[in-house]
């Protein structure tokens, strides 16, 4: 069929089914506003006549299922607290506040029956348990985990009974997180908010909440839908988050999916995010499924969620018991935001596990496209935790060979042939079919690689503390040199293959030669040098080598001679020793070079212009100003006498002290 043309990218069924869509909208929401204003008897009446209307219509099987007591107690109860105390376990409330100012409502199931009195990861002597982090899908909260008929079927209850120490999380906005510091919820801002936030700030933020309360320093993930989702793209881009999460586990995975079978969803997931938000509002989405439940019997309610969700997503529901629906369906919803059901309608559109896109292009825009924009994806191949993924073969939002293209290569992936999406939570055989995959994870790495860490911990606490002085004052290993004696230098620039470096092998080994004394010994053995025999050149003092300004100096320096070249005979230190020695000797009786003749008549100059300066008279006024001035031309000026004297001599001065004019630091000293 061919498009409408200057409309954009649907078929005409697509937009009649748009249209229809959209008039069910309206007519739910004017039915919400009606409820809202209608008083309690008349919605109690309306129950009534559900429940009558069931009753007629209904089968006696169908009429038996629904008088299931437990069910009904499931199904009723206030919160997660209540829940858990059906099956008598005692359950915690912490509240953790985002970077963003939201606080999210976050419960823990860390005791056994009987261990109510414990005190379970809080201080030296309480209770160590491994921790375990579950977080809920789309439209959800904590409760789903939780709201099931038999203790053995609930992932939570296990996982306490196998001791470990069990959080469960909740996403801002929903029943249980939903309040800020910055924001009402009643204003629009409070619900702005995609999976971006969650990966941001949710989850991060409550993870090193959970590890600083339980003092651990790592857990074990398991998600479930969006929870997955959420944690792949948390891991993608907090990089030191990986080293906080021992293994990933995967339950009913949610990364791209390949999109949706119904006709109107699909239409809706193609269309602009302005006709969702028109059609939703920009604050919580499908927030009157609460009033359906409200003036629905239980079992009318569940039967319509079941058609909703066949409608929608093509599940059948045939794998959880009537008696399981009737308790966990009322606990099925929890506020969200519109934006974070139209991020995931983004991720469908463009097969790309991508952020928000902010900035949309209108089907009639002409200079968009991705040549000059693309929208950032979660980098989901940088995550290092261990992932193990754990899907249903009749899961029609999981496409696992396009997850597994967009993760790691250590992900390990188990099938379910037959499972669907809800069944993860809720089915029947979830206790033989999926819990053994995620024990096995669990064992295979989380608890060996807390055994390792605790093992280290008390090898360390078993250590004398002695010991561990020792440990932590011992000096660190002198760095080695890369040559000991010259002919090692030799033989480095030999291996080098090139003369330039051959020739300056050679001269380190000329110069090592020289410094094989404390350059003291040098010093006091020429006349002239820093540190020598010359009064007036050894009352220099804190000297740095590394600056070189000119000073005129009263007496000038006495150049040495270039050193002698280094035989094969004399590769032994004795022998250096005694080239040191000759070279030194005859340093006073060699006639200048050109270069050394005109510096010595400049120092002279120069030395005598200070001299004729010092006697003439100083204005009192100027006299502090220029004594600290000249102070300092001292201090940098008599730096470059010795580096014009060692230049000279054809010396290579390492950098080392240098304290009233000895060099205090040679090579004997670095060996």
């Amino acid at each position: 069929m061919p498009r409408i043309p200057f409309i954009g990218r649907l078929f005409l069924r697509e937009y009649v089914a748009l249209i229809g869509s959209f008039i069910l909208i309206v007519l739910e929401s004017l039915i919400s506003i009606i409820t809202i204003a209608l008083p309690y008897p008349i919605i109690k009446f309306c129950y009534n006549s559900s429940r009558s209307l069931f009753n007629v219509l209904s089968s006696p099987q169908s009429r038996k299922g629904s008088k299931h007591k437990l069910s009904y107690a499931i199904a009723n109860a206030p919160d997660f607290v209540d829940l858990c105390a059906l099956f008598g376990y005692y359950a915690e409330e912490h509240i953790v506040q985002t970077g963003d100012g939201y606080l999210l409502g976050l419960h823990r199931l860390g005791w056994r029956k009987g261990e109510e009195a414990l005190r379970v990861n809080s201080g030296p002597d309480g209770l160590r348990k491994k921790v375990v982090y579950l977080h809920h899908g789309l439209l959800m909260d904590s409760e789903v985990w939780v709201c099931l008929t038999e203790k053995q079927r609930c992932l939570p209850f296990q996982l306490v009974e196998m001791g470990y120490d069990v959080w469960l999380g909740n996403n801002r906005g929903n029943k249980y997180s939903k309040k800020s510091t910055k924001h009402s919820p009643t204003s629009t801002a409070f619900w702005d908010f995609s999976m971006d936030q969650f990966a941001f700030h949710d989850i991060p933020d409550s993870i090193d909440y959970v590890l600083s309360t339980t003092k651990q320093p790592s857990l074990s993930y398991i998600g479930f839908s969006q929870g997955t989702a959420q944690a792949f793209a948390t891991l993608s881009i907090h990089p030191q988050l990986n080293d906080k999460i021992d293994v990933f586990i995967a339950l009913a995975p949610a990364m791209a999916p390949h999109g949706l079978s119904n006709g109107i969803v699909d239409s809706l997931i193609k269309a602009s995010p302005e006709l969702m938000f028109l059609g939703f509002g920009r604050r919580s989405i499908l927030g009157s499924a609460t009033m359906w439940q409200s003036i629905l019997y239980p079992p009318i309610f569940v039967r319509i969620i079941d058609i909703a969700l066949s409608f929608l997503f093509a599940w059948s529901g045939s794998n959880i018991s009537i008696h399981q629906k009737h308790a966990a369906y009322p606990h099925l919803y929890s506020f969200t935001s519109t934006k974070s059901v139209v991020h995931w309608f983004q991720i469908i559109r463009n097969a790309s596990f991508q952020m928000y896109d902010d900035d949309v292009q209108t089907p009639l825009s002409l200079g968009g496209g991705g040549k000059y924009y693309k929208v950032a994806k979660f980098p989901t191949k940088n995550i290092k935790t261990p992932i193990v993924l754990v899907y249903g073969g009749s899961d029609s939002l999981v496409d696992i060979k396009v997850m597994l293209k967009e993760l790691p290569k250590h992900t390990v992936a188990k099938e379910i042939p037959h499972f669907e999406h809800l069944d993860f939570l809720w089915a029947d055989d979830v206790e033989t079919l999926v819990f053994p995959h995620v024990f096995q994870a669990l064992r295979t790495y989380a608890d060996t690689a807390s055994e390792q860490r605790y093992k280290k911990v008390e090898a360390y606490e078993d250590t004398p503390l002695d010991d561990r002085r020792k440990q932590i004052e011992a000096p660190h290993a002198p760095i080695p040199l890369p040559w000991k004696y010259p002919e090692d230098a030799r033989q480095m620039g030999k291996v080098a293959g090139s003369s330039s470096e051959g020739t300056e092998a050679d001269t380190e080994m000329e110069t090592a030669s020289l410094r094989g004394k404390k350059y003291s010994q040098v010093a006091s053995a020429t006349p002239g040098f820093p540190g020598g025999n010359d009064d007036e050149s050894s009352t220099i003092s804190n000297i740095t080598l590394r600056k070189r300004t000119r000073i005129p100096d009263s007496t000038p320096p006495t150049s040495c001679p270039p050193l002698p070249q280094q035989t094969e005979s004399s590769s032994t230190p004795a022998a250096h020793a005694g080239d040191e020695n000759d070279a030194f000797a005859h340093a006073a009786d060699a006639p200048p070079s050109p270069r050394e003749s005109s510096t010595t008549k400049r120092h002279a100059d120069a030395g005598t212009k200070a001299k004729a300066a010092a006697a003439a008279p100083i204005d009192p006024r100027l006299r502090r100003k220029s004594k600290s001035r000249n102070n300092s031309l001292v201090s940098k000026r008599s730096s470059d006498s010795i580096s014009t004297t060692i230049d000279n001599a054809g010396i290579r001065v390492p950098s080392g002290r240098v304290a009233g004019g000895v060099i205090s630091r040679g090579v004997g000293e670095l060996e």
